[in-house]
């Protein structure tokens, strides 16, 4: 796979978050780059919402395309959901298939729903966050719909930072 600068990555990725929720997001701030995590607010439905996100360092499968692949962490302050970590696989999961969340010696197995997967409670949710934030790197293998195993590697350098501005960002 070619690697594109994990930003130019999220920039790509922006537009599609608009469109997922298209009567909601108005405009995406950018709050700040921290090494390889970038913080990011907007406004959804008068509920401020702010999130960071990585692309991976590296990505591996046996596949000729995919599109582009994010590990995010998501503030929802006005549902009471702080620190969600989401994957986007950048194609669809297999049915039914869960996905390992791997940092240190710990792992999570994540629920999927289409491109997407996440943790099954917001406790795993707490419990991968306090990981990421004392680790180094984090591995997510998944399957996708035509059975292809992906490996993604990523660095979780700047995600303790990153994570200080989401928070104060959405005051939590």
């Amino acid at each position: 796979m070619t690697q594109r600068h994990p930003i130019a990555a999220l920039l790509a990725f922006l537009p599609w978050l608009l469109l997922a929720e298209p009567a909601a997001a108005q405009t995406i701030e950018r709050i700040e780059d921290n090494r390889d995590w970038s913080a990011f607010r907007y406004e959804q439905d008068g509920e401020t919402v702010c999130y960071m996100a990585s692309a991976p360092k590296k990505a591996e499968g046996d596949y000729t395309s995919r599109g582009d692949v994010f590990a995010i962490v998501t503030h929802r302050p006005a549902s009471n959901r702080i620190g969600e970590v989401s994957i986007s696989a950048g194609y669809t999961y297999k049915t039914d298939s869960g996905v390992q969340l791997k940092i240190g010696s710990s792992s999570w197995e994540l629920f999927t729903d289409g491109g997407n997967a996440w943790a099954a409670t917001a406790t795993e949710d707490q419990a991968i966050v306090k990981a990421m934030r004392a680790g180094s790197g984090m591995v997510v293998k998944g399957t996708s719909s035509r059975g292809t195993v992906t490996t993604d590697t990523y660095s979780l350098l700047g995600f303790s930072k990153a994570y200080a501005a989401i928070s104060k960002a959405c005051g939590v």
